[in-house]
């Protein structure tokens, strides 16, 4: 059965709405069939005579709007310690804007890339929209999915037809994942901003509790912080390596926005499928694979200069050898930054990095310094308090966090050097129509209502 024509009703919306929480993670199950598409599996072999059915505007922007901002955040934490009421650093978050899944200080690095027949987007992030309009209305979702859609290639991103083999897919993924009438939504993450803004929110502990960071990349030696240990800004007796430190858990963001893609997609009764997708290097065009894949989406890469000592702190033996320790920085558009790691040669120096950041949050422009934003946040006259009375990062943070982030990129060639600057998880979600007629010849329960009824509810078709 072919969910064309499309219907544009509110029917759907109105299902969805109406999917309770617990049954939908209850029934959460994996579909990997997508409508259209053959399996060859012995004697539980299946061949569609169904047509691709690739999924509506709606039904994407929906998708889309689960990845995306959801109204505004509050900064509901203490001011003051209550051992001795001193002020306590309260103003972490990187964004006041809220989504669907949490973040560390709500850094949303998360970016998505949205992949179907009509090609390959990257999904900006939209500002909050108009207090009070419905996120169930279909109009203002789809106009908001196409604001947010920046079209990269005119086709859907793969790897050459018989190329699929590892480390393009994994094993029988290359069968199923990424088919015509398919939607990909790709998580890719920004590591190197919230890494500058974590820093300082460790570095905003009591006296006494402020670690030393050490570099096990060399030896364990102090990682730029001599002096601050000698005036006793740090304990030299609480040692935290960089290594340990890794991407300050903000790739977590990633996993939980994909569950939540998941758990909408399997309500809407649509097929929802999370994989290993085409190799994370591969994918963003890493400098060792273009030859043989091309530049794919078409990331920056930096690749630091080889260092003699590269032999023993990153088991690089050789000068032909330094890209192996290549690093993704951002990635542009006719110019345009979409996603910009904190680092160089996007800035000068990472003096200049962290400056952005402190720019970002506590400047003329940043999220601080903006009265009308937390009006909308608090009753009355209590954002004008918050802003007031809630302390921000002191100077000594922000100095040694400098000297930490220098000390990396002057060390090692790059920022950050003990996790890549943009990360991707190496997973994606598929969404699609299911092969109905597969999964009843086949399972027990290999559909819900919300499956079987799919057609008739968001499409019209019977």
């Amino acid at each position: 059965m072919s969910a064309q024509p499309d219907v544009t009703n509110r029917a759907g919306l109105d299902s969805l709405a109406q999917r309770q929480l617990l049954a939908a993670i209850m029934q959460r199950r994996t579909h990997r069939v997508s409508r259209g598409s053959s399996v060859e599996a012995g004697s539980m072999s299946y061949t569609s005579s169904s047509p691709r059915a690739p999924l509506s505007e709606l039904e994407e922007a929906i998708l889309i709007a689960i990845t995306g901002c959801t109204g505004l955040t509050m900064p509901d934490r203490p001011f003051n310690d209550p051992r001795n009421h001193e002020p306590i650093m309260s103003k972490p978050n990187l964004n006041m804007v809220g989504r669907s899944a949490g973040s560390p200080d709500n850094a949303q690095g998360t970016h998505f890339f949205l992949i179907n027949d009509s090609g390959t987007y990257f999904l900006r992030k939209l500002p909050p929209g108009e207090d009070g309009q419905s996120v169930l209305d279909p109009d203002a979702l789809v106009a908001r999915a196409r604001m947010a859609k920046v079209q990269l290639l005119d086709h859907r991103i793969d790897v050459p037809a018989g190329d699929r083999d590892f480390p393009a897919y994994l094993d029988s993924n290359r069968f199923l994942s990424n088919l015509p009438g398919t939607t990909i939504l790709v998580p890719v993450v920004d590591l190197s901003r919230q890494y500058i803004n974590g820093m300082m929110y460790l570095l905003t502990q009591p006296e006494g509790a402020r670690p030393t960071l050490v570099d096990d990349r060399n030896f364990y030696r102090m990682a730029g912080v001599k002096k601050w240990v000698k005036q006793g800004f740090l304990n030299k007796d609480l040692k935290l390596p960089l290594g340990t430190l890794w991407g300050m858990r903000t790739q977590i963001e990633a996993d939980l926005l994909i569950q939540n893609l998941m758990l909408t997609a399997d309500s809407m009764g649509l097929g929802a499928w999370i994989h290993a997708s085409i190799g994370p290097p591969v994918l963003l065009g890493d400098p060792k694979f273009t030859k043989r894949y091309g530049s794919m989406l078409g990331f920056d890469w930096v690749t630091p200069p080889w260092k003699p000592t590269d032999i023993i702190r990153w088991h690089v033996p050789l000068p032909r050898y330094a890209d192996l320790r290549a690093n993704p920085i951002g990635l542009r558009r006719m110019g345009e930054h979409l996603i910009k790691a904190s680092c160089p040669p996007n800035f000068p120096t990472m003096s200049d990095a962290v400056n952005a950041v402190v720019a970002e949050k506590f400047g003329p422009n940043g999220i601080y310094s903006d009265e009308a934003l937390f009006a909308r946040i608090y009753k009355g006259q209590f954002g004008e308090r918050y802003l007031a009375e809630a302390s921000k990062y002191a100077d000594d943070v922000i100095e040694c966090t400098r000297d930490i982030c220098n000390y990396i990129y002057n060390t090692h060639g790059r920022f950050p050097a003990h996790v890549e600057a943009i990360h991707v998880p190496g997973i994606w979600l598929q969404a699609h129509h299911v092969e109905e007629r597969y999964y009843e010849q086949y399972f027990r329960n290999g559909l819900t209502d919300a499956h079987r009824d799919h057609d008739d509810t968001w499409h019209g078709v019977h």
